[in-house]
């Protein structure tokens, strides 16, 4: 198999699913951010929160409604640039993302066009209850792409079923690897496919980020219109909800969940682990990168800051405790070095500001200092996007280090590309996708700008229709 091909497939794989990524990762943490702005409207009876509910559901329309057109796309491909991993997971992979579109997707669909379209036409308590299905619709959605997405990341559950009609287990496979050309995977054990080694703690950091994203999604526009006008109380109310759910939730991303996520991955997936937080070489007493350039040939961090004994105790629990490094692994299965050090520890970077700046903002908040206080809100407004970019990030580690594995010491994802599919073939996908993926997003920050600045009152007085 030509490696070009290979590459060119996974780079077409990585820009429609990263655009696709960017707009889930608003819309759910911004359905339950509507949510808490539906409960308290009715709670206390306060117009700011239909205000709130009109503006931000509008804008939570036009993104649910860029983020269906660019999953659509993805879903093809596996059967255009991956049919061979397609032939081996199908029996597999196809269970969750029937799942997520069966239980998640239509209710989510049905249940937005109640929310946007019959606010006058519902009782308030139907109302409330119909951006409340939206958002457990979207986590449940969430919660099905990542049971796929897990699976290949830790598999569990199955069997392998050779071309002769021989039948392996995990296990035996992993202890005599053999040829998979035209084998396939098979579920032998539902339960254990879906709450595999990896499922639970994945979706519940990526569910957390997701939050962090519609705070500070709320929070940055909420922070325009206090630059605008320090007295609005639509831009007041907008930053006092966005600073409480970012700062609780960026938290929560560091510990308990950054931190489970990573002792789950030096215990299922060494290699990766190793290669995330740069130990080259096994020890004991292993220290956290702080900061360091990572290099391939040979593996080498140059001008590395670090603090020792530290990953030895996070990821197992003592400071004396082994750390495997890239030298226990066959040179074959090292995942790229730089990208998954660096997007890994960006993530973390960006992680480290989201507490520094809502902590800043619930302090002056607390004073009574931070409608007034231009730097911090101008910080926040130019954070707005950063979030997705670390999600961006974590997506990145998550999946370049898993590799050279489409399904983890099973299936490499050189075995995994369609044979028929030609080099040229997906040269001009690449460039037809990026074209009409440019103009989409184009279009999208275009239409968010301008609502954002007609501001909520032209929402109101156009009922609230997205």
């Amino acid at each position: 198999m030509d490696l070009d091909v290979v590459l060119l497939a996974r780079l077409k794989f990585w820009m429609t699913v990263g655009f696709h990524y960017v707009f889930p990762t608003i819309t759910i943490g911004l359905a339950w951010i509507l949510f808490a702005f539906e409960a308290a409207g009715m709670k206390t009876g306060k117009p700011v929160y239909t205000q709130l509910g009109r503006f931000f559901g509008k804008l939570f329309g036009l993104t649910f409604a860029i983020g269906v057109a660019s999953g659509l796309v993805m879903v093809f491909q596996f059967g255009t640039n991956w049919a061979r991993y397609s032939r081996f997971v199908g029996d597999i992979f196809g269970a969750p993302l029937a799942a997520e579109a069966v239980f998640a997707f239509f209710m989510e669909s049905t249940f937005l066009g109640l929310y946007l379209f019959a606010r006058e036409r519902v009782p308030r308590g139907t109302h409330v209850f119909s951006i409340f299905m939206v958002a457990l619709g979207a986590t449940i959605s969430a919660f099905w792409i990542i049971v796929a997405n897990s699976w290949q990341q830790t598999p569990a559950g199955f069997a392998i079923v050779l071309a002769d009609g021989k039948t392996l287990s995990q296990a035996e496979f992993l202890a005599h690897p053999v040829d998979l050309t035209n084998a396939r995977a098979v579920l032998t054990d539902f339960g254990a496919a879906i709450f595999n080694p990896s499922t639970m703690i994945r979706f519940f950091h990526t569910f957390i980020s997701c939050l962090i994203a519609g705070a500070f999604f709320v929070g940055g526009i909420g922070a325009y219109y206090l630059l605008k006008n320090a007295t609005d109380e639509f831009g007041r109310t907008a930053v006092r909800w966005a600073v409480a759910i970012g700062l609780v939730a960026s938290l929560l991303q560091v510990f308990p969940s950054g931190h489970e996520h990573g002792r789950q991955m030096a215990a299922t997936q060494p290699a990766k682990f190793a290669a995330i937080m740069g130990i080259y070489e096994s020890q004991t007493a292993a220290p956290v990168m702080v900061f360091a350039v990572p290099y391939s040939k040979p593996p080498e961090l140059k001008a590395p800051i670090q603090i020792p004994g530290i990953l030895s105790w996070l990821a197992f629990g003592s400071i004396d405790a082994r750390v495997q490094g890239l030298s226990d692994f066959p040179k074959d299965e090292w995942p790229p070095l730089f990208l998954t050090f660096v997007s890994y520890h960006n993530m973390v970077l960006l992680g480290m500001w989201f507490i520094f700046l809502m902590g800043l903002a619930a302090f002056q908040w607390r004073k009574g200092t931070l409608w007034n206080s231009r730097k911090t809100l101008k910080a926040m407004l130019w954070s707005l996007p950063l979030p997705v970019i670390a999600s961006q990030l974590g997506w990145i580690a998550a999946e370049v280090g898993r590799q050279p594995w489409a399904v983890y010491r099973i299936l490499k994802t050189s075995q995994s590309v369609s044979v028929t599919v030609g080099a040229g073939t997906v040269v001009l996908a690449l460039v037809v996708f990026f074209v009409i993926y440019a103009a989409l997003g184009y279009g999208y920050i275009r239409l968010l700008v301008a609502a954002i600045k007609k501001g909520p009152a032209a929402t109101t007085a156009e009922g609230g229709h997205a």
